[in-house]
């Protein structure tokens, strides 16, 4: 029951993550990503369920083929005359050369259409997985200036700095946020190689989820710092540092 992840389980968090950030900051840059990332989160339930399950129609024109092909060598075989005499060795090594000519580019046939299922389905999840990649470094950007020093000396901007518009309790929960949405990225990824063994899109998949664990590393140290900063009583905070949401 626990050994795999629930692609609607999945989209309830985001559903319920976007909620929470509309809520606490509504019209904002991170509750619109959080409504792409819901998008996201529901295409992927989809596109995990088409990766799971075998397409047929794909199958039978491979196995068409290579019936097709087979049949073509057979009768081609068959249509040949045999001289019995004894071959002379540069027909010997000419004939030789041209049967592994048309053994490899059988094989190379053969090689294609077996592997036509797996790289349309690679295709599509490498795709997705980029769009992934994408909103990871979007939230990121995001995230980018909100630096929890500025809590306790505003007086460091310059005329060009940012508008800082958080309180110090808001700032926390838009980092907390990011820090979700980076986690949920990573879910997402998993959810295309769960039933699709490929190593190619485990390869991508993994990547991901190091970009996304190395950039939640860096909003938990901002987090650390600004509850450093809160507890330590240099700021008071509005309310309370962890109420609900």
């Amino acid at each position: 029951m626990y050994r795999s992840l629930e692609p609607q389980k999945i989209v309830e968090t985001a559903e319920t993550l976007h909620r929470r950030i509309a809520e606490r900051l509504p019209d904002s840059g991170l509750s619109r990503v959080g409504a792409e990332l819901l998008t996201l989160s529901r295409d992927a339930a989809a596109v995990s369920e088409w990766l799971a399950a075998p397409h047929w129609m794909l199958r039978l024109t491979a196995g068409a083929g290579i019936i097709l092909m087979m049949a073509i060598v057979v009768g081609i075989i068959l249509s040949l005359r045999v001289d019995l005499g004894a071959p002379k060795l540069a027909e010997l090594l000419q004939g030789l050369e041209a049967g592994i000519n048309e053994i490899i580019f059988l094989g190379i046939a053969v090689f294609f259409l077996l592997t036509l299922e797996r790289r349309m389905k690679r295709r599509r999840a490498l795709k997705a997985i980029h769009e992934l990649r994408s909103i990871a470094h979007i939230i990121d950007m995001h995230q980018l200036t909100k630096d929890p020093e500025r809590v306790t000396n505003p007086t460091l901007d310059t005329t060009t700095s940012p508008k800082r518009v958080l309180t110090p309790f808001q700032l926390t929960r838009y980092l907390d946020y990011c820090s979700e949405m980076l986690a949920i990225i990573s879910k997402i990824a998993a959810l295309y190689v769960q039933k699709f063994d490929d190593p190619v899109t485990l390869s991508a998949v993994n990547d991901v989820e190091e970009l996304a664990a190395g950039l939640s590393r860096t909003i938990w140290q901002k987090i650390v710092i600004l509850d450093r900063i809160l507890f330590a009583g240099q700021t008071i905070p509005p309310e309370s540092p962890y109420p609900p949401g």
